[in-house]
């Protein structure tokens, strides 16, 4: 394959939402009790887990953003449980012809922990990418009080994804 034709793709995804109270607080697909009943502002479920991991996956292949497939001002995607968002977004990244070989993430929140959920954010992720749970990292930090994530006005994540040409 030539420079222009690359076997490999990698793409960068990142994603914040703001903390509010009446709102819950999903990441990779897990629901989390936060110690002051916040949670994620947003129209669909606002996962910015999966967020992050959707726009590394489109970014690959320079197909855009979440935004692009899955508009805010959309009433369809009002609540949408963003592992199913993902999934569609899989379908556009195989159905051209590439795999993902893995994906790497860390979430930025002081809290709540997020440790002792790991796995299961893993599992669910690997689920709707359909790859195997060793190929899904998922690392959880705070950000040491500082900026948004460590004042609890939102929390972020940042998202790498490689793919191969099937």
């Amino acid at each position: 394959m030539s420079a222009s034709n690359p076997h490999f793709r990698i793409g960068n995804g990142y994603d914040i939402h703001r903390l509010v109270h009446g709102r819950d607080l999903i990441l990779g697909g897990v629901k989390f009790n936060h110690p002051d009943g916040l949670g994620l502002e947003g129209h669909s479920d606002a996962d910015v887990l999966v967020h992050a991991i959707t726009d590394s996956l489109l970014g690959a292949l320079s197909l855009g953003d979440i935004g692009k497939y899955f508009p805010p001002e959309d009433p369809q995607w009002k609540g949408a449980d963003s592992l199913r968002l993902l999934e569609k977004v899989v379908l556009l990244v195989t159905d051209r012809g590439w795999r993902i070989v893995n994906v790497d993430s860390v979430v930025i929140a002081e809290r709540p922990k997020l440790k002792p959920h790991i796995d299961l954010m893993r599992n669910n992720l690997a689920k709707s990418l359909g790859i195997s749970m060793q190929s899904v990292a998922v690392k959880a930090t705070t950000n040491e009080c500082l900026g948004p994530e460590g004042r609890e006005e939102g929390i972020s994540c940042h998202a790498v994804t490689l793919l191969q040409k099937q």
